[in-house]
C-alpha cells in the first residue's frame, strides 16, 4: 500500500524520537480524497488518536497507522526522503490520489465529491466559481460551502436551487436536503452583484 523507503523511515524514526511520548506514530491520510483538492497527509499520531478503522503497519521503529477511507487512493503511494544542500526534504507521492474511485459502495462523501468536481464545478468555472463538501450531517444533508465568483454572487441561491441541489439529489437519491454556510456578505470576487 504505502512504500516508505529506508531513508524516509529513518528521517521519521528521528522526528518521532524528539517528541516526549514515546509510543508516537505516524498517521497517513489524504483530504478531500479522489478530488483535485487531494492533499496527502502525514501527521503525528499518539495513542488513542488512530481511528478504529485505521490499518497499523509496523516500520522499522514505529507504527503507522493508514486512514481506512484513504487507502483506495494510497495505492502505489511512495513515501521518500532525500538529502540535499538544505538539510534534507521529505517527499509524498500518491499518483491516485486525485482519481476518483467510486462505486455504489462508496461513502457519501466520496460520491458527493465525484459528482461536484466531475459534473458541477466545471460549469461554475466558467464564471470563476466553485462549490466544495464541507461535510455531510445526519447521513443525508450535504453542507456545502461556494468559493470563487459564487461567493458573494447575487445568483447564488438559483445555483444552489436549480442547480447543485437539484443534481445532488437526482444522483444521489440517499440525500435529502443540501445546505449553503458560506459568507455571501463577502462579494470582491462575485461574478453577478446585484
Amino acid at each position: 500500500m504505502v512504500e516508505i523507503t529506508p531513508s524516509a523511515q529513518a528521517y521519521l524514526l528521528e522526528l518521532l524520537s524528539k517528541q516526549e511520548d514515546g509510543e508516537i506514530g505516524i498517521r497517513i491520510f489524504i483530504a478531500d480524497p479522489g478530488t483535485p483538492l487531494a492533499e496527502t497527509c502525514i501527521a503525528y499520531c499518539r495513542p488513542g488518536e488512530e481511528q478504529p478503522e485505521d490499518e497499523r503497519i509496523e516500520y522499522e521503529g514505529f507504527p503507522a497507522w493508514i486512514d481506512d477511507r484513504s487507502q483506495p487512493f494510497l495505492v502505489d503511494a511512495l513515501v521518500d526522503y532525500a538529502e540535499d544542500r538544505m538539510g534534507g526534504q521529505l517527499t509524498i507521492k500518491a499518483p491516485n490520489s486525485k482519481v476518483p474511485n467510486v462505486s455504489d459502495d462508496s461513502p457519501i462523501e466520496d460520491r458527493i465529491n465525484y459528482v461536484l468536481h466531475s459534473e458541477i464545478n466545471p460549469g461554475l468555472a466558467s464564471h470563476g466559481g466553485n462549490v466544495n463538501l464541507v461535510e455531510v450531517v445526519d447521513s443525508e444533508i450535504a453542507i456545502l460551502q461556494f468559493g470563487g465568483g459564487c461567493q458573494g454572487c447575487g445568483m447564488v441561491e438559483t445555483t444552489l436551487k436549480d442547480g447543485v441541489e437539484k443534481t445532488l439529489l437526482e444522483r444521489l437519491p440517499e440525500l435529502t436536503a443540501v445546505r449553503d454556510v458560506t459568507d455571501h456578505a463577502v462579494t470582491e470576487n462575485a461574478y453577478y452583484q446585484p
